[in-house]
């Protein structure tokens, strides 16, 4: 191609959720069902806690933040997924693109760091009890959830430009249902290995070091486990633990594949199945894994409907 039309990108085609009249509508229905599922389930946790002055407590502080995420990790990508699966227009113009790209990735950069702090928050609660209201005071949560938003959003805009910068001459077609880095480089016809390695090096220092903090918060909370004497008491606290462990294997499993995997590019397919697993699966499963399924919750929203049907 050209040197004169190597930056010359105004739009990008994304690819459709399948190429059968059929299963579209069909994927369509299902990813707008777990949309709404997800919208609705985080909105309801929101409103819960702010409604219930007894859930004021670190947990669901934390558990909001969360719910705020994942309302906004999913509204990045799903409606743009349904929309060029059903319209004739598949395109999204470069600007809408890292938008997209960097919207998504500070959500789910932040959604890493607060699964993060939520296991230390539980390993203090459980292991270290009596200096649970000292170390977790109101002051602290506010620092850390800060923090969490703002190294996200630096080290996501710091990507974004980065990614942005490389001239896409090979094609415009996206091999992806939305804006991803990986399928981006492809299109780069100039040579990224810079951009991968810094992919990999923040990747890797955020992800797998993080991972590595949840598992050993959780270790030591089994072990303060196995010290109950009451089997009862036992079986409930590991099915909670194994619970939110399923989930966060399932957002850290799926994020390590997608920009950790070092032959990401020869199984696209994979890639995005696994893709819908953090964007559209996890935030679905986090108000119920985490919230609905607690009977704080449950009696919160009882609270908070009757309330509403009487005013």
């Amino acid at each position: 191609m050209d040197n004169s039309t190597q930056t010359i990108v105004k739009k990008f085609i994304l690819l459709r959720l399948s190429t059968i009249p059929g299963l579209q509508i069909f994927f369509s229905l299902l990813f707008l069902l777990m949309y709404m599922v997800s919208f609705s389930g985080n909105l309801i946790l929101i409103i819960v806690v702010q409604f219930n002055t007894q859930l004021r407590t670190p947990m669901y502080f934390f558990l909001t933040n969360l719910a705020f995420i994942d309302i906004g990790l999913s509204s990045t990508v799903v409606p743009k997924i349904i929309s060029n699966t059903l319209s004739s227009d598949q395109s999204i113009s470069f600007f809408g693109c890292a938008a997209q790209l960097y919207f998504h990735h500070s959500l789910g950069s932040t959604e890493c760091l607060l699964l993060a702090v939520m296991a230390y928050d539980r390993y203090i609660a459980i292991c270290k009890p009596l200096l649970y209201i000292t170390i977790m005071s109101r002051t602290f949560c506010l620092y850390i959830a800060g923090g969490c938003w703002i190294v996200s959003i630096f080290d996501s805009f710091l990507l974004t430009i980065f990614t942005f910068q490389l001239p896409y001459c090979r094609s415009n077609r996206i091999n992806h249902f939305f804006c991803e880095m990986p399928p981006l480089f492809q299109l780069s016809c100039k040579d990224t290995r810079f951009n991968e390695l810094m992919n990999y090096i923040v990747a890797g220092i955020m992800v797998i070091g993080l991972f590595l903090l949840i598992l050993m918060s959780y270790l030591f909370i089994t072990l303060t486990i196995l010290k109950i004497r009451s089997t009862k008491e036992q079986q409930k606290a590991f099915s909670t633990c194994a619970s939110h462990l399923t989930v966060v294997c399932l957002f850290y499993g799926a994020v390590m594949f997608i920009y950790l995997h070092p032959h990401y590019s020869d199984s696209p397919g994979q890639g995005k199945v696994v893709t819908v697993l953090y964007t559209v699966v996890t935030p679905m499963l986090n108000p119920i894994i985490y919230s609905i399924r607690n009977k704080e919750v449950k009696k919160g929203m009882k609270k908070t409907f009757y309330f509403w049907s009487y005013n």
